[in-house]
């Protein structure tokens, strides 16, 4: 990626300091989810999600499956679900495992889950800045926060467009429908 990239976790920093889904528990996620009409299937401890691009304990998406363990980050879950959403029709109808998009679409995905944060008890926005950057998204003005609030205006106005998204940067709970 461009100006917004992620490491590989052996580069990025702490990861055991970012909010998993077990902090939270699922009953605070899946309502958020399910607005969208995304289902969160759970898998044990210990076990391969499938539908991960990354692997580990990242997110997997599989159709309108969201499948997660306890110990998938929440900044993971929203940043899976964000691909949902932003992604045209033909995508997921299809969709299994790498949600695809240009680079346009991936800075929506990022600005999409921030504002979803603001939804789910006990993360919020700034709490979201600082699991993205503790796990290892770069911005080009070096943090989450700088990026959201000085440089992301071409993100806000393609979920604008896309009807994801009102003018007061809040949640449309609706998909793209292109």
């Amino acid at each position: 990626m461009n100006e917004l990239t992620s490491r590989s976790r052996q580069e990025a920093g702490n990861h055991s300091d970012v909010l998993r889904l077990s902090d939270v528990g699922p009953e605070q996620v899946a309502p958020v989810l399910l607005r969208y009409g995304l289902t969160m299937q759970r898998v044990p401890p210990g076990e391969d999600i499938a539908g991960s691009f990354w692997g580990d304990e990242e997110a997997g998406l599989i159709g309108n499956r969201l499948l997660v363990r306890p110990d998938t980050p929440l900044h993971s879950i929203l940043h899976e679900t964000c691909h949902y959403v932003c992604m045209d029709k033909a995508r997921r109808k299809d969709l299994h495992t790498n949600a695809g998009g240009d680079y346009d679409e991936e800075y929506a995905v990022c600005f999409l889950q921030i504002i979803l944060a603001d939804h789910i008890d006990l993360l919020g926005r700034q709490r979201m800045f600082e699991d993205m950057d503790r796990w290892g998204y770069t911005f080009r003005l070096g943090s989450a926060r700088a990026w959201f609030e000085r440089d992301a205006g071409d993100a806000s106005a393609w979920l604008l467009e896309k009807q994801l998204i009102d003018g007061h940067n809040q949640p449309c709970w609706r998909l793209r429908q292109d």
